[in-house]
């Protein structure tokens, strides 16, 4: 996966900024490590390189702004609208189109570097996806009709992804929040969290300050 590639080069001291693209994976993955299909040619699959001043607590942030990014791009290259799935899911028409996997390396107070994992169903038709897929997943092509330009919604991503980051640096993330709520299919909804054995059951109505 594009994740482990920019790990590998964390590791060996490369400079945040860094940005990996592919154009298949043979190890494509999601949260909770559920296979991602990545089928070649046919998305959009990058993840980038980030040194953060940020506590580890807060990294949640990053997701947050990737996903306001991601939103902000497809709406401006394709007119489709689409909404946030909390944590990671960006959906149209209630179906998946992109998901996001944000993984950090840290110490008890300092973050080392965290790599934002970004995969897009770009030009899949339905018949590119497993068939237990079909019902749940979308692309930009499906959503508009005519295939798009990878490389110019990766530009344009990579854009509005650096604004956010940059706005994050410098202690605005209420501001993102604020765009996030208002785009996020989650907010106000009822939901069931599973942690371990134990199910609780609420209303999402926010986030807090750290993200969360």
């Amino acid at each position: 996966s594009t994740n482990d590639i920019v790990d590998q080069m964390a590791r060996a001291g490369v400079a945040e900024g860094a940005v990996v693209f592919a154009e298949s994976q043979t190890r494509g993955r999601g949260r909770l490590g559920r296979q991602w299909s990545s089928p070649s040619h046919r998305g959009l699959w990058v993840s980038i390189l980030l040194r953060p001043f940020l506590p580890p607590q807060s990294v949640t942030q990053i997701t947050i702004a990737a996903a306001i990014a991601l939103t902000r791009t497809v709406e401006a290259k394709t007119g489709l609208r689409p909404e946030i799935k909390w944590p990671n899911d960006v959906l149209v028409g209630s179906r998946k189109l992109a998901g996001i996997l944000t993984e950090m390396h840290a110490e008890l107070d300092r973050v080392r570097y965290v790599v934002l994992g970004i995969g897009v169903n770009a030009n899949q038709t339905a018949g590119d996806f497993p068939a237990e897929l079909r019902r749940f997943a979308t692309s930009l092509r499906i959503g508009t009709g005519e295939p798009v330009d990878r490389a110019e919604i990766a530009a344009a991503l990579l854009v509005e992804m650096d604004r956010d980051y940059v706005r994050l640096g410098h202690g605005q993330f209420e501001a993102i929040a604020d765009e996030w709520e208002s785009r996020c299919s989650t907010i106000g909804a009822n939901v069931v969290i599973q942690t371990g054995h134990r199910r609780v059951r609420g209303r999402a109505e926010s986030l807090d300050s750290e993200g969360a």
